[in-house]
């Protein structure tokens, strides 16, 4: 998954990419004429070049990873001839990063979580609320995301993981009823977690293991699409609460930007509403 050194052949991340961005634009949309003898589905490496205004030669060594320090103003023109989004704009920078600047590695145990971001789990007793980091491990959660969710604390801390949990666990695939939009999700926001933290061995390792084990994830991972979510609405089969449509929050932290508070939510006057309250009377009752 790491970025690869320049002397083993270039920075496959960055080739993977931005050869997968250019298959998904189609040539009628850039305003370029087919052709009768084409034969690739999106964009060729001349067309790309063409219309961000660089050199053949150079954007192929560009896509093959073999361009060191690339500038903005050649990363902004690569961005805008393959019409990519904010976030994909973001990797693309991410990805391109000098080879030879020395990045940061993810440290081998999870962050610490601020006390008074504890405190803001305590003051949403009534809605489901964790705190994640940007590898999907769970850091923290209230009674209330445990009881729609799971359990976290109750499994070893390597295993405290989101992503781990949608894949891995079959009661996720009953609990989720868009479970495709929710397992796509989280893999585009690893991906752009990626881009960020190239050195992460426990993300590698992850990554790994649910390629490993899970098809749908391995189709996902090899898309490279990548996506910052920020808030949405997922609807869930709950075994206690039956059908619950719950929107979501993402909060981040200031100062921690790879560590973030996730919220959910029932919109006034829905039985959703009912069925969040009816949770936690039920938790406020065993706590008496």
């Amino acid at each position: 998954m790491g970025t690869m050194p320049s002397g083993s052949g270039g920075n496959k991340e960055l080739s993977d990419f931005l050869r997968s961005r250019r298959a998904r634009v189609t040539p009628e949309q850039v305003g370029v004429t087919p052709g009768a003898s084409r034969r690739v589905p999106g964009l060729r490496r001349e067309e790309v070049a063409l219309l961000a205004g660089l050199s053949v030669d150079y954007y192929i060594r560009l896509e093959r990873g073999r361009v060191a320090n690339a500038s903005e103003a050649v990363l902004e023109a690569v961005a805008r001839a393959l019409r990519l989004d904010d976030a994909e704009r973001a990797h693309l920078f991410n990805l391109a990063r000098p080879q030879s600047v020395v990045r940061a590695s993810r440290p081998a145990v999870p962050w610490r979580v601020r006390p008074g971001a504890y405190a803001l789990l305590e003051v949403l007793r009534d809605a489901p609320a964790m705190i994640l980091d940007g590898r999907m491990d769970v850091l923290a959660l209230n009674r209330m995301a445990c009881a729609i969710y799971a359990d976290f604390d109750a499994v070893p801390a390597r295993e405290r993981n989101l992503a781990r949990f949608i894949f891995l666990d079959p009661a996720a695939r009953e609990l989720f009823i868009d479970w495709d939009m929710a397992a796509h999700m989280v893999v585009t926001g690893l991906h752009l977690y990626a881009g960020r933290n190239p050195e992460d061995l426990q993300l590698t390792e992850l990554v790994d293991q649910l390629s490993a084990v899970d098809k749908d994830f391995r189709r996902w991972w090899a898309a490279h699409d990548v996506e910052e979510f920020s808030h949405g609405t997922r609807h869930y089969r709950h075994p206690l609460l039956g059908e619950v449509t719950l929107d979501y929050e993402v909060l981040v932290f200031p100062g921690d930007p790879d560590q973030w508070l996730f919220v959910n939510t029932a919109r006034p006057g829905s039985a959703s509403v009912e069925a969040l309250r009816t949770l936690a009377c039920r938790i406020g009752a065993l706590d008496t």
